[in-house]
């Protein structure tokens, strides 16, 4: 008997253990937040060196904290502030220390305006009185400390102000901010976009004059979306917006002086755009980086506030164009630091105050992908870079002179640093395809682990009972280059059977998709697809990133012509493995993503049976200067490249199964690229399948939203490249069926 029972009790485990590890995904779980990581929120490092704060959530009191820890035993040392003994504050969403960490801005109420900029109530909080002071009634932008902590400047209704803590006082500094007309302080809707950022307006070090862009929208042509809400009747939206080869805004720098109340217009003679200003270490000398409109020329200028004069100090060209970064270092002498793509990869440049090379720091045939700063007391420069491969990255440090080069991670993957304020430690967020999300904080000056700080090892062993196949990195060789790809097969794969293949891809410039990293959501309904007999593929075509400037920029003035080939070759490539069904090929993409969906649809018309493009740019003429006369000059100069690889003009091509989708509200790429797109489609008497969401944004999200949108286009990938998987799976519920009577 009791054999029997043990016997019993072996195959109920047996059977559980099965089903435990053939789990399916459902897209139920992955817009619920089933999969989910955690980390740390709004981590900052304070200037002693040796603790950091973060942005707690406590779902229980429903309310917002920021926390202070210490690095050496990780230990939370205090609370600094929460929401729950703030008067009129229930919880915030970020905050922002003062110079000298004596205050705190909290952000409360926010609304999203475009992709980066917020309308917000902002409050003050001291931290040794705990008092609270809002800074204004109304919803502001940009709310920033004067460098001392004793002022705040921030833009009301396209004007700037300045509000004294210590008396209250608010004075305007600018009157003559006008909606769709004059912006002052803060960036247009392309600037914002294009060259990210939205604060325009910077302190100098000791705080006693203010930096500001001046825009003129008044003669950029307006784009207006209609809302339709839930109201009778529908409200609609007017913003200025460039499309290439029209008025952009016209752009002009000034300097406020707080002594005198004076405001002086900074001399630049032809600059088109001004995307970048920032004070340096001496308090009189602003730096301005300016850009003509091909964007292949950039003058890095330092303009003198006591003498009044502007100097070019440094010039960048190249034969395509030069990418605006964030990496410009002041060192104490007002020497800097620079990253530049001139020798054809992107490296670490030392620059006298005069503008003089002093030495290029790092080199190699690898890319430095960020610029974490410099260390005074070690002279050394710290930088993520893809040394270990295009698809890595890595945490390094490097002397100054060049020399002494150190690898500070360990682990294969993605490693991204946040450093003390003294370069004493970092805290490392690591992820690879096999490893979600692990925090670890580090010795800066060899790179040992010091502790885990967070690991998302639950969400590890949850997935276990899913099995899931393995996410397999590898390069296929397409018109003479090695692209980067990854595949994902189904669990149960059998190298003798024929699958469909579904393609991904985004493919813009310098973009990336093929990386060793944790997957986000797209991830797991792949997953999905996996399992349900798909495979999923994803390469990185010629003019994405990290591979050098020349593989990048081997686009410039065609863009959509080498992207297109490379992922119609590599779609046919991948059709002649035994375990592939050419019949059955299918390619999807979002934005850009979806710009190329579509053409490869088109022009691949024998080799792709189906595709899904979501908010896609159809013609380049539809979209905004900035980005795309960087890349394809302007309409009037290039237009052939423009009209050549825009699918609204190959519509005639279509054979196979096409889903277009779009938001009504999206500000980016406009539904007009997918009206247009549709009625091309309809006067070249095509059958297509399409939805409009309305009244969403570029990413299509609110409520239900992606719920119904990734069922949409599972039900469409089924339907029209899953049909023989659909046949399969009746046969074999059948076959199951007639097993069990």
């Amino acid at each position: 008997m009791k054999k029997y029972i043990i016997l019993s009790f072996l195959i109920t485990g047996i059977i559980t253990s099965v089903v435990a590890q053939d789990q399916k995904i459902t897209l139920e779980e992955i817009w619920g937040g089933a999969f989910r990581t955690q980390g740390m929120d709004v981590l900052r490092s304070l200037k002693n060196g040796k603790q950091y704060s973060v942005l707690n959530f406590d779902r229980s009191s429903r309310s917002t904290s920021v926390d202070k820890y210490d690095y050496e035993t990780l230990q939370k040392v205090e609370t600094i502030v929460s929401s729950k003994d703030l008067n009129g504050v229930d919880f915030f969403t970020s905050y922002e220390f003062s110079a000298d960490e004596s205050k705190l801005m909290l952000a409360t109420d926010v609304t999203p305006i475009f992709r980066r900029s917020r309308l917000g109530k902002y409050f003050v909080y001291d931290i040794k009185s705990k008092s609270l002071t809002q800074v204004s009634d109304n919803k502001i932008q940009e709310p920033t400390f004067s460098p001392n902590g004793d002022k705040v400047a921030y833009v009301y209704e396209n004007n700037i102000y300045v509000k004294d803590l210590n008396s209250g006082n608010t004075k305007q500094i600018t009157t003559d901010g006008v909606k769709n007309k004059i912006i002052n302080g803060i960036t247009d809707w392309v600037y914002e976009e294009e060259f990210s950022f939205v604060r325009a307006f910077e302190w100098n070090s000791n705080g006693t004059h203010i930096a500001f862009i001046r825009f003129d929208e008044t003669e950029v042509p307006e784009f207006s979306m209609d809302f339709y809400g839930n109201q009778l009747y529908q409200t609609q939206y007017v913003f200025k917006y460039p499309k290439a080869g029209e008025k952009n805004a016209d752009v002009s720098l000034f300097v406020y002086d707080l002594g005198n109340g004076n405001t002086e217009k900074v001399a630049l003679n032809d600059a088109y755009y001004i995307p970048r200003i920032k004070w340096t270490n001496d308090a009189n000398v602003l730096s301005i980086q300016v850009m003509n409109r091909h964007q292949n020329n950039l003058d890095l200028i330092f303009y003198d506030a006591s003498a009044k004069t502007a100097k070019t100090i440094y010039n960048e060209t190249d034969k395509a164009y030069v990418d605006v970064t964030d990496n410009l270092t002041f060192l104490n002498d007002n020497s800097f630091l620079w990253t530049s793509e001139k020798d054809g990869y992107n490296h670490i440049y030392l620059f006298d105050k005069t503008g003089k090379l002093i030495r290029q720091i790092t080199s190699g045939d690898w890319e430095v992908t960020n610029f974490y700063g410099f260390s005074p007391k070690t002279a050394r420069v710290y930088f993520q870079s893809t040394e270990n491969g295009s698809i890595n990255r890595a945490i390094y440090s490097m002397g100054i002179n060049g020399k002494g080069k150190k690898m500070l991670t360990k682990t294969v993957g993605t490693n991204n640093a946040t450093f003390s304020a003294d370069f004493t430690y970092f805290i490392n967020a690591f992820s690879n395809t096999d490893t979600p999300n692990r925090y670890t904080l580090h010795k800066a000056k060899d790179g040992k682990e010091i502790k885990e700080i967070v690991n998302n090892n639950s969400l590890k062993d949850k997935l276990k009972s899913y099995n899931l196949p393995q996410k397999e990195f590898s390069t296929i060789t397409i018109n003479g280059n090695d692209l980067n790809m990854w595949m994902i097969k189904p669990a149960n794969f059998d190298p003798n059977k024929e699958y469909p293949l579904f393609m991904f891809q985004y493919s813009g410039p310098g973009s990336q998709q093929v990386s060793n990293r944790w997957g986000g959501s797209n991830d797991y309904w792949y997953q999905m697809l996996a399992q349900q007999g798909y495979i999923i593929a994803c390469v990185d075509p010629r003019g994405t990133g990290f591979k050098g400037a020349d593989f990048k920029k081997v686009t410039y003035k065609e863009l959509g012509k080498y992207e297109v080939e490379d992922q119609i070759a590599a779609a046919q490539e991948l059709g002649k493995r035994a375990y592939v069904d050419a019949e059955r090929i299918g390619i999807w993409g979002w934005s850009y993503g979806g710009f190329m969906s579509s053409n490869c649809l088109l022009k691949g018309n024998d080799v792709f049976k189906m595709a899904i493009a979501v908010a896609p740019v159809t013609s380049w003429r539809f979209y905004d200067t900035v980005y795309t006369e960087r890349y394809m000059q302007t309409p009037q100069e290039n237009p052939s490249g423009y009209d050549e690889n825009s699918p609204i003009n190959h519509v005639d091509k279509l054979k196979g199964d096409y889903l277009l989708i779009h938001g009504s509200g999206d500000d980016n790429v406009h539904v007009q690229n997918t009206m247009r797109m549709v009625e091309a489609l309809v006067q070249a008497n095509k059958q297509f399948d399409w939805a409009i969401y309305p009244d969403k944004n570029h990413g299509i999200f609110g409520g239900n939203t992606r719920l119904q949108l990734y069922n949409k286009m599972t039900n469409f990938i089924n339907r029209h490249l899953g049909d023989k998987l659909q046949e399969e799976k009746k046969e074999l519920e059948l076959e199951n069926k007639v097993k069990g009577k």
